[in-house]
């Protein structure tokens, strides 16, 4: 996720170019679990299959994998999802990514994103003014600080489907520092983003899609007003 307040565009392309060769594994994996219905059906074996995606959080049962990196520090999702017959070793390696990712967005400690993102790394919803690459990324957090200094990060659900991750984030803090020389007087923040991360083989982040409410924490901070609105 790279949050400033401002409004993102999006670049087709390469959001084709990816769909494409995710469909075929979405195709592969649909063979592959048909064949293993007829196995089944064939050796007498009960033929029922979940289809349906493995959800991780606090209150699931002992039965279902952790991916989750429980390290002190690290910021640790509410739920993780992930398709029936996922890789576990590749999901585990994708949530921990994700877990740095977030983490370096609750504390602003740039140590995490240099171990979350590759150095060829690109921003596809740049933002006019904001360096591409990994700097991107820490510039935004380091602007937005300066309004929200106590800015946190929480990772509400984290969606995983091979070598992406989509995440639901939820930002809180209080408009206590400035911003385009505005003074806070401590108005509270809370707005949502959506991030879509493509990762490498190594688990590192290479590209990203990110939308955030910017609209909600410019009301919030009391620096845009809509007519009519209460």
């Amino acid at each position: 996720m790279s949050s400033s307040p401002a409004s993102d565009s999006s670049d087709t392309p390469l959001c084709s170019r990816h769909t494409t060769r995710r469909g075929t594994a979405t195709l592969t994996a649909a063979v592959a679990a048909a064949l293993a219905v007829v196995l089944a059906a064939c050796e007498g074996a009960p033929a029922a299959m979940s289809t349906e995606p493995t959800i991780i959080s606090a209150s699931a049962p002992a039965s279902v994998p952790d991916l989750v990196d429980h390290s002190a520090g690290l910021v640790a999702p509410a739920a993780v999802h992930t398709a029936a017959g996922a890789d576990l070793a590749q999901a585990r390696a994708v949530v921990h990514t994700a877990q740095l990712l977030y983490t370096f967005w609750n504390t602003g400690d740039t140590t995490f994103l240099d171990q979350a993102v590759a150095p060829g790394f690109q921003d596809n919803t740049l933002q006019p003014g904001r360096p591409q690459g990994p700097t991107g990324p820490s510039a935004a957090s380091a602007t937005f600080r300066t309004a929200v200094p106590d800015l946190t990060c929480q990772l509400a659900d984290l969606y995983v489907t091979g070598d992406t991750f989509t995440a639901r984030l939820v930002f809180q803090g209080h408009f206590t520092g400035t911003h385009n020389d505005i003074q806070g007087r401590g108005q509270t923040i809370n707005f949502n983003a959506i991030d879509i991360q493509h990762v490498d083989a190594g688990a590192r982040i290479i590209e990203d899609w990110h939308l955030e409410d910017n609209l909600a924490f410019l009301q919030q901070a009391g620096l845009v007003t809509i007519s009519g609105s209460t």
